[in-house]
This record gives structure tokens, sequence and C-alpha cells, in this order.
């Protein structure tokens, strides 16, 4: 039997398919849907495998990237459409443009070329080669000029003798020049890496700084000069450098390593670099190299506190998985196994005692985060069984040497991993050594079993332990206690303790019934300057317990030396959830339950105890507590605070620090103040990165500035732009009606701004949630969508898609002109009259919607209001200039009377526009030669 060798048919079902689906992505290309266009040429892909028509689907899918700006999607896609068939012109067209948005200038020449060559006579491939032509001769000059640019400064920088403002401005010029690709090729190809390395080793603070800024904008976003340059300089010197004892040194080489590793990670700014430059590097032993380093420097007496803490970041940011989706946490294990024991060993330090690692105030906290971010990474109870079993070693082996820092490293634990924490307490032994400390009669022991009680005490299941043994040493430590670092740790530990316990047993007897008095000892070591910073920060983290009292928060309130001291503080990162907690209940910004009024009065009718609202928590003292907070600086003090190091400023500390802006955005007096002060600026990262709660909180704030003020004031520069994220989400649904109120305000005072912002918000995906509030019951809603919408339509982008065939957007747009709402109806009428003016596709597409149309637009003609009859008016006159066939039918209608009404008005200065409008309807009506020129008496 003979068989064919040609290819098996395909199933005719699939062929139809993959047909439908290809002309499916032509209707959304032409809608100017790219996204689902792209969807359906992909579909149509994966049915036929024809290969003609395979470079079809390929060469229009390029199409819908370079719509889209992924560029380098369209130049792959491009390249399988000309491998299939070397002379398909639109291909190579299409990957010329895309590679020239990506640089390579040299290669989109080619392509114009080989186009050029095929039609000889289209303009446009001329056009083209002579743009790129000349663009590649600037290349090359700007290539040449550069080369020199570079050489000059490496002389001023290395020539000692050289003037000190030449040598600044050499410096400065370079690390521009660093942060552009050209520049940045330039240096590297020229020997630069050496020559930076020469400006290090001179040990000059300014050339230092300059050269490692240079190689950090070399690294940015290019793997394969990251990898040159690591490998060039050494992962020792780099951290070496990171170790010293210069902030600003210290804080740039953390962030040329930084850029390093989120090159190795293929993180950051994407690179391209075509497909005969592809070159793939295993960056899994570069990676394991760092983070090795990283952890030998975490117990290095040689390593500053500064270059610690640089440490810790980098590991907190780089090692934990970023998405719990990705099934890889195998850096975390890593960490685990060969680096564990060494963050253990930095939580268990002790300041005051000799022979310990120096530290800065951040230090140990830091560390804390790192245990409870690697332990929250770990995907299964083996994993977690092997972090405990570490941790317990560390505490058994601890214990038997120096009970001290075993206690003080339970206690760093306590601050990080909740589970683990919990599980340690209940180690033999170990909440009796806490107690036995307290006993002691030296101050140091004292000093860190307090801490460490007031840390396990947040563990519920311990607090009664401590109630129970441990209440009694806490007074009486702080009675007798003659040093404050001790004594106010140990109020602390009493105010804690009457918190996690459920109970303010032993409390309010001690402070003799008043928390107040309390929090008047507090408020006093707070304004004491003369006590160290990390004692005084205790008194914050007495405030933050205490303050939810009525009484305390408002006396704390009044105290504006204790405000401007608590604020001072703020630069000591450690206390930010301290701060954030005192400003959340002083605010009233957390969560409470609503009381239904049935089970209110069932309750009382059952006699059970109802908590009844404090007088002092009603709404008219919420809002004199935020009044004096602004007047006391509390937007410059949390600005500050969302500055603090991403390890150090937890999710949980920015979602109250989200409240607290919230809470001071309630008043729209307020929100200039707050933008003048940096709020709308510290609000931003705090809408994107978070708990839900917190990012949703932080974006209703922004939501609350931008619909009242200036977009170019309280967002300047680029800033706007990523608002616009935050405000769109907004709209979702699930989010409650004030909320996308306020975010459809915003987004209508931004689409009224320009082009390139309207065009962001419909990038981000807000056109169907706004249509869909266009169609809600609720008044201001409606009314707010619809006034959005007017402004988004001038963009030509949102026209066209009222112009594609399939949707009711016009439709919906007609009838709102016919509402009752008389906001709506203006905001309606100004969409459709921009609509029908900038399209007149429209304006016969506009008769074919609704049988409605032509009364609805008679009686926007004539409305009470002159805004919305002249929207109206200027509605008929775009339908009456689009064609001589729709002008007749409004002629034969009623709308010619209503337009000769009010064509024959007197001249009026007050609705002259509106007067003027229906005579241009009239005039062009003329022109046709439907009516006659008026008679006049």
């Amino acid at each position: 039997m003979w068989r064919s060798t040609a290819e098996k048919p395909q199933p005719q079902g699939a062929v139809w398919f993959s047909e439908h689906f290809r002309l499916e992505g032509n209707k959304y290309f032409q809608a100017s849907d790219y996204e689902r266009a792209a969807e359906s040429y992909t579909k149509a892909m994966k049915l036929n495998k024809d290969r003609a028509l395979q470079a079809v689907l390929y060469r229009n899918r390029a199409a819908c990237f370079l719509k889209k700006e992924e560029y380098a999607k369209a130049a792959s896609d491009a390249s399988r459409a000309i491998d299939i068939n070397s002379s398909d012109i639109k291909a190579l067209y299409r990957r010329s443009q895309a590679l020239e948005k990506l640089g390579k200038l040299d290669q989109a020449f080619k392509d114009a070329q080989k186009c050029a060559t095929m039609e000889p006579r289209n303009k446009n491939f001329q056009e083209t080669l002579r743009r790129l032509g000349a663009d590649i001769q600037e290349k090359l000059r700007i290539q040449f000029s550069t080369d020199m640019r570079v050489q000059k400064m490496f002389e001023i920088l290395l020539d000692e003798n050289s003037e000190k403002e030449k040598r600044e401005r050499a410096a400065n010029n370079l690390i521009v020049l660093g942060r552009e690709e050209a520049g940045a090729e330039r240096i590297f190809q020229n020997n630069g890496v050496s020559l930076l390395l020469q400006l290090i080793e001179t040990k000059n603070t300014e050339l230092v700084l300059a050269a490692v800024r240079t190689l950090s904008g070399m690294c940015t976003g290019h793997k394969a000069r990251a990898t040159a340059i690591l490998h060039y300089l050494g992962i020792d010197s780099i951290c070496m450098w990171m170790s010293v004892d210069n902030e600003e040194i210290s804080l740039a080489v953390c962030n040329l390593l930084q850029t390093i590793t989120d090159c190795l990670l293929g993180q950051g700014k994407e690179e391209h670099h075509g497909k005969e430059e592809s070159l793939v590097l295993d960056t899994k032993k570069d990676l394991k190299m760092i983070t090795m380093r990283l952890l030998d420097m975490l117990v290095s007496k040689n390593v500053s506190g500064q270059g610690r803490d640089r440490a810790l970041n980098l590991l907190n940011k780089n090692i934990p998985r970023k998405d719990p989706k990705d099934h890889d946490n195998s850096r975390t294990t890593f960490v685990i196994d060969n680096g564990l024991k060494k963050i253990l060993k930095v939580v268990g330090q002790i300041p005051e005692m000799p022979g310990c690692l120096p530290l800065t105030e951040n230090t140990q906290l830091t560390a804390s985060i790192l245990l409870n971010k690697l332990y929250d990474d770990l995907r299964c109870d083996p994993e977690r069984d092997n972090y405990r079993v570490i941790c317990e070693e560390y505490i058994n082996r601890g214990a038997f040497l120096d009970t001290l820092h075993a206690i003080q490293m339970v206690s760093g634990v306590l601050q990080g991993p909740f589970d683990l924490g919990n599980k340690l307490l209940g180690m033999k032994g170990v909440m009796e050594m806490m107690v036995a400390l307290c006993g002691s009669e030296r101050e140091i022991d004292q000093l860190v079993a307090v801490e460490a009680l007031i840390h396990a005490s947040t563990k519920l299941s311990r607090a009664t332990f401590i109630i129970s043994n441990g209440i009694t040493l806490l007074k009486e430590i702080y009675k007798k206690t003659k040093n404050e670092k001790i004594k106010i740790r140990a109020l602390v530990g009493l105010c804690k303790l009457g918190s996690a316990g459920g109970t303010d047993y032993g409390l309010r007897q001690f402070a003799e019934g008043s928390t107040e008095k309390l929090a008047r000892q507090c408020r006093k070591w707070l304004c004491n300057t003369s006590i160290d910073a990390r004692t005084r920060k205790w008194a914050v983290e007495g405030l933050a317990y205490l303050t939810l009292d009525a009484d305390v928060k408002d006396d704390f309130v009044e105290d504006e030396q204790a405000l401007q001291a608590m604020f001072e503080l703020t630069s000591d990162k450690t206390i930010l959830y301290s701060v954030a907690s005192a400003l959340v209940n002083c605010t009233n910004s957390y969560d409470t339950k609503e009381l239904v009024p049935e089970l209110v009065q069932l309750a009382k009718f059952s006699k059970q105890h109802v908590p009844e609202e404090h007088p002092k928590d009603k709404k008219d003292f919420v809002v004199k507590r935020v009044k004096r907070l602004l007047k006391a600086g509390v937007v410059s003090a949390l600005a500050c605070m969302v500055k603090a190091d991403s390890a150090i400023l937890t999710d949980q500390s920015k979602e109250l620090i989200a409240r607290v802006f919230l809470a001071l955005c309630d008043d729209p007096k307020d929100r200039g103040t707050i933008v003048a002060q940096g709020g709308g600026k510290a609000l931003i990262p705090l809408a994107v990165e978070g708990t839900d709660v917190g990012k949703i909180k932080a974006s209703h704030a922004l939501a609350k500035i931008a619909a009242i003020s200036n977009p170019d004031i309280a967002f300047p520069g680029e800033r706007v732009y990523e608002v616009v994220r935050p405000l769109v989400s907004l709209l979702n649904t699930e989010r409650d009606g004030l909320q996308n109120y306020e975010a459809l305000l915003g987004l209508t005072n931004f689409s009224g701004r320009s082009d390139k912002l309207r065009m962001k918000i419909v990038k981000e995906g807000a056109l169907p949630d706004i249509e869909n509030y266009m169609f809600e019951n609720h008044d201001q809603l409606r009314q707010a969508a619809t006034e959005c919408m007017c402004n988004l339509v001038v963009s030509k982008e949102v026209q066209e898609r009222f112009v594609a065939d399939g949707n009711d957007r016009l439709k919906l747009v007609v009838l709102l002109c016919g509402e009752d709402d008389e906001k709506v109806q203006k905001a309606a009428a100004g969409a459709l009259a921009m609509l029908t003016a900038a399209q007149k596709k429209l304006c016969s597409k506009m008769t074919e919607v609704t049988t409605q149309w032509l009364e609805i637009l008679q009686r926007l003609c004539l409305h009470d209001n002159m805004e919305v009859q002249h929207r109206g008016l200027v509605i008929a006159f775009n339908l009456i200039s689009a064609s001589k066939e729709l002008a007749k039918k409004l002629v034969e209608s009623e709308l010619l009377e209503i337009l000769t009404f009010v064509g024959k008005q007197e001249d009026d200065p007050k609705k002259q526009h509106v007067i003027n409008a229906a005579r241009d309807c009239l005039t062009k009506c003329m022109d046709y030669g439907l009516i006659k020129p008026l008679s006049r008496a």
C-alpha cells in the first residue's frame, strides 16, 4: 500500500475556527483593542499550521505589539514571519519599526532598505530610510564625541592638581553619562571600569561616590555588563566598600550591589540586545556567591553598623519570593541552612555589653524582620521544622554558655515570626529564665529580661503566665530601680500586659485607677531630651497602647511638646509601628464594628453589657484632634516615615500610615496643607505596595486629593501618571460607593488636563468600569462617570471605540442626554457634542442607535439651562455639517422651528453663544439650499 508524502490535511473544523479567530483579530485591531486582537491571532496560530497563514498571523500580531509598545515582541513576531516568507514586505517594515524603537538603528536601516528595494516608489519607505540614515550618522557623531568626553573626564578626575570645581563637574557628568545606554557602553569599552576602580582606591569620598554611582548606572538593565563588572571588581571588594563607616558610601555601594542583583535575577529595566547578541548567562553561581558574602558580613566585627544594615536590607529584599505563586524558594532554604545562625547572632547582641558587634538603632529590628520573611517564605512543615530546630539548638547552646544572650535572641525572634516565637517560648525553662533575670540584681539582666517579657506578652497564650508570674516583678522593678532605661521599659511592660492579657489587672491599680497617670509619665520621658533616644522610644511604645483610651489620646494631642518629640524620634525607624499605632488611635482610623440598633435593644432588654462610645471618640472630638495633628506637622513626619528602608517599613506599618493619611484627608479644606507638606508624594508608594487594606486606604486618600487639587501642583512632573493606577483600582465593584465616587472625581480632574493623562487612564483599563457606572442607579455615581467620559472623549483612541461596530457606547450617551438629572444631561451632551464634532461617522450613527434621538436633541435645544442648550445646538450643527441628508432630516422635523425661534432672538451678551449656535445651524441649512434666508420686518 502506497503512502502519500503530502502533509496530513487538517480537520475542517480547526481551519474554520482559525479563520474565525483571524477575522476576529482583524475586527479587534480596527477597534483599537490591540490586547484582544493579539489574543485572537494567537488562538488562530494554534489551530492552523499552514505556513503561509502562520506568516500572516505573526505579521498581524507584530502590528498589535507595535501598538502596545512591546517592541521586543513585535520584532520577534516579525522575524518569524520573515523566516517563513523572506519577501514579506509588511513584516520587514514592522520589524524595522520595532528595531528602531529598540535603538537598533543599523538593523532597522537594513530592513527599511530591503523594503525600499522592493517598492522603490513608496514614499513612506524612502522617508524612513532618510530618517534612519540621519539618526545613524548622529549616533556615530555622538559616539565619537562621547569617547572624547569620557577620556577628558577621567583625566580631570585622576589629576590631583585639578581644580575642585572642575573635578565635581566631571564627576557629575560621568554619573549622568553612565545612566545613558550609549554612554555606559562607551565607558565600558574604553577601559572605564579599571579607571573607575582607580577613583575608588583614592578613598576620596566625592570621587568614590562618583565612581560607584557611575558603575550603578552602567549595570542598570544590562545583565552581561553587570556580570562583567561584578567579576572585575570582585564581590569581596564590593562588600568591603559597603562595610565602611560612611553612610553615603555604604548606601551607594548597596545600591550598586542591588542593581547587579536585579540584573542577575532578571528584574528591573528590560534589556533586548537582538537575536545575534543573545547570550545565556548562568547567574545562580554569582547569586549564591553574593548571598554567602552578605551572610558573612553579618557576623564580622570589621563591618560597620551601616554596612551590617545594608547587608540585611539586601537579604530582606532579594531572598524571599516576591510572588507566592512562584514555587521556587531555594534561595530562602539556602540562607536558612547556611546563614540562619548568623542572623540569630545579630538579634542576640546586647549593645550595652562589651564585645558587641557594631550596630545601629535599626540593625536588630531589621534582622528580626528578615527572620520573619524567611519563615513566611517556607512552603511546608518539614522546612518550618528545620528552621525551628536550628533556633532551638542555638537557644540551648546559648542558655548553657550565656543565659543573657540566649534570652536576648529569643526577644529578637519574638519580634519576627509569630508562630515560631510562640513555640520557642514553650521550650522548657525559657519563661522561667526571663522571670529569674527580672529578679537579678544586675541592671543589664533586668534590662534584657524586661524587654523580652514585653515582646513575649504579645503572644496571648503566654501573657497569662507572665501576668501571674511577672507582673509583680515588673511593678517592683518600676518602683525600686533608679535607672530610667529600666523604669520606662517596666512601665511599657505593664501597659502591654494589660492589653495582651485582655485585662487591666494590676495596671489600673498600679496607676491608682488612671491610665492618664501612666500616659503623663510616658509623655514626660518622651520630652526629656537628656534621656537617650533608644530609651525615649519606649515611651512612644507605651503611648501606642495607652492612646486606646479616649481621655489619653485627647490629652496627648493637646501636648504639642510631646507630639514634636515623637515626630523628631521618627528618624529612629525602629519605632515606626509604634508612632503609626498611636496616630491611628488619635485619629480613630482603626476599624470599628457598627452596632445594629435592634441587637443593642435586645442586649439591653436581656440586661447584658453594651459598650458605649466614649464622648471623646465622637466625630467632633476626632475632627479637633486631626486639626491639632495637622498644625503640629504630622504630615511631614508621616512623609519621613514612608522614606524608611523597605525592610523596616513593614506592610503592617504602611497600612497604619495609610489609615492616618485617609483620616487627615477627610476635610477638603485640609488637603492643600497635606499636599504642601509632601503628603501626595508619600501616598503613592503606600497605594502600590503593602497589605490590600493599606493599598485601598492610600488609594482612597489619593482620590480625595486628586478630586479637588490641581494635579500639576499636587503631583508634579511624571508623578501624576503613577496616581492613575491606584485611582482606577478604586473603580472595582468590591469597593464602596464613596471610594468609587471619589475615584471618578479624581479621574475626571486628571482627564481634563492632557491627552497623555487621558491615554494613561485608557491604558489602565478604566473605560469599561467608567461605562458601567454610567448605567448606575445612584445619581452621583452616574453623574461622576458621565463627566469623566465627557473629558475622555477628547482622546482619539476613545473616539475610535465609539466608532467601532458592535457596541452601545453611543446609544448610552444619547440616552443619558435625555435624563432628568441636569448635571448628567450637561456632561452627556458635552460628550456627544465633542464626539459628533470629531467623528462624522458618529453623526449618522447617532440617528440609528435609538428612535428617541430626535426628541432628545429637541429637548436639549430648548433646555432652560443655557449650557445644556448650547451643547444641544452644537450637536445639531455637527449633524447638519456632516451631510446634506442629515440636515434635510432635521429641517423636516420640529427642530427647524426651534432653531428659528432661538436664532431670531435679539442679541444678548449673556446668551449670545446660544443664539450664534442656532444661527450657524440655519446658515448651514441655507448653504445646502434647504431653507431660504430669514426675512426681516
